[in-house]
């Protein structure tokens, strides 16, 4: 009877964009058609009350009710939510459907008038932050923005190479971190691998945070803490930098790989791990599995790429055949019209100079490991 009654009062709400924008007085309906206009991506609701008459042509969602009982439904629909409501009101209603930062949307929220538009929750992960600074230059408010990296302007230890692809490990480091990055201590960064192009602003790293070409010499200076870029697994010695430090995966390994027709899913992941095992390579850093048109159809092939949601890219032999290889098969060349697959296939997506590992053969699976210097293109995928 409760659940019932629970989808009973709960609004029902119309899904088109990215984002959502809610009004629940007068003058915030008025801003709230506003943005609509100008703010595209955006879906809008507000009460019946306020009713205009053009909704349906506009697609605005109209509600009754109030208005704490649409938000649980928009928490898990939006990537973003506008709320032109009293900012403690906002509060004390989202308070009980809050989950995780990783998860929760973005929430920015207008005063009546328009003149402020405040980041309140899920500032950088759900970008909150962002979305106040577009909202406020769309309709001349001011962005209120608290998060002390954004406002120092300095590293967001928690989205450090993002836009890449790169993700992190040691999560429980993340805050003890980031305090050592805001309070101006002694930060290390060392970086072995992924796109070095990653500190995207016109000003020069924060005099705190200094780089050091190893993990020994970092280690060696007795940093206040660490942020640590690379697909490799660290030494015993190694870890000692992340006592106090962050680990991030950029994504650089890109996996050649040839098998039999109908090779388990299960075979092509056991050989995948094992190589990257004896490589000491992280399992996170794999950016894509790269192989011959021949098997775009490889059901156990296209099950590992969709399980770790690796990029997946066939070449036709033509293709392959351009590429200078160390070990060229006469066996495979007869039934594919290609010299090799995995040598090749990882030397073209990655478009390194050489490999990590050089054909290796594994019961039904032969692969061949490439380590791209500095990130992979997007276009690549």
């Amino acid at each position: 009877m409760k659940l019932f009654l629970e989808e009973w009062i709960q609004p029902k709400i119309n899904v088109r964009e990215d984002y959502a924008i809610v009004a629940i007085t007068k003058h915030g309906t008025v801003l709230a058609r506003k943005l609509h206009r100008v703010f595209s991506g955006s879906d809008v609701y507000y009460m019946e009350k306020f009713e205009q008459g053009d909704e349906a042509g506009k697609g605005i969602t109209m509600f009754s009710g109030s208005v704490r009982h649409l938000l649980p439904a928009l928490f898990r629909s939006y990537r973003g939510i506008i709320l032109i409501i009293s900012l403690g009101a906002v509060v004390r209603m989202i308070a009980p459907i809050l989950k995780d930062k990783k998860t929760d949307p973005g929430i920015v929220v207008l005063d009546d008038k328009g003149q402020y538009a405040i980041s309140v929750l899920s500032g950088h992960l759900g970008g909150a932050n962002e979305l106040a600074v577009e909202v406020a230059s769309l309709i001349g408010a001011h962005p209120v923005i608290t998060t002390a990296s954004d406002v120092q302007k300095t590293i967001p230890v928690d989205l450090l190479g993002k836009r890449f692809g790169w993700v992190w490990e040691s999560a429980e480091k993340l805050t003890p971190v980031s305090a050592s990055v805001v309070n101006e201590e002694q930060v290390a960064f060392i970086q072995e691998s992924g796109e070095k192009e990653w500190w995207h602003h016109d000003r020069p790293l924060p005099s705190n945070i200094k780089k050091y070409d190893s993990i020994a010499d970092a280690i060696a200076a007795k940093p206040d803490a660490a942020l640590v870029v690379t697909h490799r697994k660290l030494t015993l010695e190694e870890e000692r930098i992340l006592e106090n430090g962050v680990l991030y995966r950029p994504k650089v390994i890109v996996l050649g790989i040839g098998c039999n027709r109908g090779t388990e899913a299960e075979e092509i992941i056991s050989v995948i791990e094992e190589t990257l095992e004896e490589l000491q390579f992280s399992l996170k850093s794999v950016k894509a599995v790269a192989t011959i048109d021949l098997k775009k159809d490889e059901q156990g092939l296209l099950e590992v790429v969709s399980k770790h949601g690796w990029a997946f890219h066939c070449y036709t032999p033509a293709e392959l055949n351009s590429v200078k290889i160390e070990q060229p098969s006469k066996t495979v060349f007869k039934y594919t019209g290609a010299h090799g697959v995995s040598e090749p296939a990882a030397l073209l997506y990655s478009r390194a100079k050489s490999l990590a590992v050089v054909k290796k053969k594994s019961g039904n699976v032969t692969i061949s490991v490439a380590l791209a210097k500095d990130g992979l293109p997007e276009n690549m995928e």
